[in-house]
């Protein structure tokens, strides 16, 4: 057969049948809810029909001596689609590609082509050829490029998400919310994802073809697309770079300067074109906020529903005894002996799929952490990982079910050690993962996950107790029974603070003691204040204060102390984290009794007003006025107010003054530009020569509409 290749881009070939086509962007782009996400690329979604008009100086083709066939191309892999009249269809093929005229769609010089995919597509940039044959010859006509996603829509794709509002928040919406600080004191910070870039589309496929499963074997990788299961786990470890091309490289202590400190990150859009432009090198730095975000862009891209989850005192348990240890002197000062630890908070994402593989017990909302924490099957990944399997604890389940368990529901057993002894020791079981937070749909309030994720303790531990003692000699083995069964305590101690600490006011803490003994008890002791990173051991205490008590039998006594601003003030900055503890020894007995306590310091507003209100025009230059007015009892010499913004200003705008006295302002009048629609952040920053941290961030959100 013989065989002529034409490309219709500008041909003036006088033998080319077809001289152009039009993939219907603006309509299909509607129809397929993937408005925005490229201009000048056609984009639709698995399992719906699109359409295409090719257009001819005559008839096309002559359908009684020729035939019409489209063909899709994906690497070595291709698919002839014979294009039929509507009556000639059968009945709707899910599985199989179609090609279909319509009646009243095929004109002399003009022919409208309805093309659907199966439901279960491979995600990727297909190629489209059109051929006309005969027996003898066949002429095949390049018609372009389109791509194709996952339908959230459409009720046979394993990632149909049912109600409206839920895809509109999970897979459209460009802004999110990022809970952090503490479960006593949550803060939260806007992020961009930022979907709807220029080139951020391109980014996310080339992310696909750059995994190592795309370079080992593209047709095999091709074919696999088609399993949000397994897109999943490929996105995830592309997001880290820890053993591919990945995107950002994760660095949590030292110096930054090499790249950018991942708390000055507001958005998805900066970090992928950064990577998509610099031949896949690392973007410097992120943290598992900035992972998490990430991933959570790249899944909407790509037309995964998903969210981006924060647990609150999340538990990294290495050895997956679902315990965590901590390490306390006499003096409550805490120090890091343990490979475990617990996070103030963790930030990973859920995305919405059946499994198949697992049942449909575990369909729904999956964890997925590109954090690279442990390796999961040889690669620094993790999940999906069913909700459903973490509440209830269905170890066996893929992927990384007791690691994630762990994250959410370990035990922390403290010890106190004297001279390499243990002297004594706690276990708390309601510590880690006591705050599980995402954004609610179409608001900014918190969401609450955390009955999803726990199980109820109420049946697993019928009595058990916040802080419980337990003599030296004792197994660590997980509490399974009643509390009585172990040895029930007849002193307790809590450990509290009073209100939301914020920088520049004194911070209260409150002890509360309860005998239950019948005997009455002097207790000596220690209080310690430590800063910390949200991620790691404290570092050298900052305060500290000694007590000494009389208690009576059945009382209840309480200690209350402060922490004056003059005593942190060299030592804390806005959102920093404080580790507290108190530990008690009782003078007769030689028990020894502790309390612990994490919480962060809110900062001081800055304020953000933009002029004429918060929403503004593509490529209109609006003022905005950025100022802070110095609430704190003391002077901030050389102050600096620092204002940035991706895609609304070119690098960072800032004010400075030799001294900022109590009382007084700094502002900053700057000009903004949008370069195209969305939501876009501003963020403003505070710092001076006092601290050498950022005493104050804050984030303003802008809509832009075109």
């Amino acid at each position: 057969m013989q065989q002529t290749i034409y490309s219709i881009n500008g041909t003036t070939n006088g033998h080319c049948r077809l001289k152009s086509m039009n993939f219907e962007i603006p309509e299909n782009s509607i129809s397929h809810e993937t408005q925005g996400l490229s201009r000048s690329r056609l984009v639709v979604r698995r399992g719906k029909p699109f359409k295409v008009t090719l257009k001819s100086d005559s008839w096309l083709w002559n359908p009684s001596t020729e035939r019409l066939v489209l063909e899709v191309c994906l690497g070595g892999l291709s698919k002839s689609i014979p294009v039929l009249l509507y009556e000639e269809q059968s009945h709707p093929q899910l599985y199989d590609w179609t090609a279909t005229i319509y009646p009243g769609n095929m004109h002399p010089q003009s022919v409208i082509i309805h093309i659907c995919s199966p439901v279960q597509s491979s995600v990727a940039l297909y190629e489209l050829l059109a051929h006309i044959e005969t027996r003898r010859s066949r002429k095949t006509y390049v018609l372009g490029t389109f791509v194709l996603l996952c339908n959230p829509w459409l009720k046979d794709d394993p990632v149909y998400m049912p109600l409206d509002a839920h895809k509109e928040e999970y897979i459209k919406s460009d802004y999110g919310l990022v809970y952090m600080g503490s479960s006593s004191n949550v803060s939260k910070r806007p992020w961009s994802f930022g979907q709807y870039e220029p080139g951020v589309l391109e980014a996310c496929l080339k992310l696909l073809e750059f995994s190592p499963q795309h370079l080992a074997d593209k047709n095999k990788d091709y074919t696999l697309r088609a399993n949000p299961v397994y897109l999943s786990r490929v996105v995830c470890a592309m997001i880290n770079c820890n053993d591919d091309l990945g995107i950002l490289e994760g660095k949590w202590q030292g110096s930054y300067k090499n790249g950018v400190k991942p708390t000055d990150w507001s958005g998805s859009a900066d970090i992928l074109l950064r990577w998509a432009s610099s031949k896949c090198r690392p973007v410097r730095y992120g943290q598992c906020w900035v992972f998490a975000s990430v991933l959570c862009t790249v899944m909407r891209v790509l037309g995964i529903p998903s969210r981006v989850v924060t647990v609150f005192n999340a538990a990294h348990d290495g050895n997956g005894n679902m315990i965590i240890e901590e390490f306390y002197t006499r003096t409550g000062e805490k120090f890091g002996m343990s490979k475990d630890s617990i996070w103030n908070f963790h930030v990973w994402v859920e995305c919405w799929m059946r499994r198949p593989d697992l049942g449909a017990g575990c369909d729904g909302w999956q964890v997925v952490d590109p954090t690279p924490q442990e390796k999961s099957e040889g690669i620094f990944c993790c999940g999906p990982c069913p909700v459903a399997a973490i509440q209830h604890h269905w170890l066996d389940a893929r992927y990384d079910i007791p690691f994630v368990c762990a994250s959410v529901d370990a035990d922390v057993v403290r010890l106190i050690v004297h001279n390499g002894l243990v002297v004594g020791k706690t276990v708390d079981t309601e510590c880690v993962g006591k705050l599980i937070y995402t954004k609610s749909i179409g608001s900014d309030k918190a969401e609450n996950l955390t009955p999803t994720y726990k199980p109820d303790k109420r049946e697993e531990f019928p009595h058990t107790f916040n802080h419980l003692i337990i003599r030296t000699g004792v197994s660590n083995s997980r509490p399974r029974g009643p509390v009585s069964c172990i040895m029930s305590p007849n002193l307790n101690v809590t450990l509290k603070i009073v209100g939301v600490p914020k920088l520049g006011e004194p911070i209260h803490i409150c002890v509360t003691i309860t005998n239950q003994s019948n005997n009455p008890r002097v207790l000596v002791g220690h209080i310690n204040a430590q800063v910390k990173e949200y991620d790691s051991s404290p570092s050298e205490a900052f305060w500290d204060a000694q007590t000494e008590v009389q208690i009576q039998p059945f009382s209840v006594t309480t200690l209350n102390h402060t922490i004056s601003h003059c005593k942190y003030q060299s030592f804390l900055a806005g959102d920093d984290i404080v580790n507290l503890a108190v530990v008690l020894k009782d003078m007769m007995t030689k028990e020894t009794f502790l309390a612990a306590e994490e919480f962060s310091i809110s900062p001081p507003q800055i304020t953000i007003q933009i002029e004429g209100g918060n929403s503004i025009q593509v490529k209109k230059e609006c003022t905005v006025l950025v100022s802070f007015t110095n609430c704190l009892s003391t002077a901030l010499y050389e102050a600096v107010l620092t204002v940035q913004g991706a895609g609304l200003l070119e690098g960072k705008q800032v004010a400075k003054i030799i001294l900022l006295q109590p009382g007084e302002k700094i502002e900053k009048k700057v000009s903004i530009t949008a370069t195209s629609p969305g939501t876009k952040l501003l963020m403003a920053t505070l710092s001076h020569s006092n601290k050498p941290n950022i005493i104050s961030r804050w984030y303003h959100t802008v809509s832009v509409t075109a």
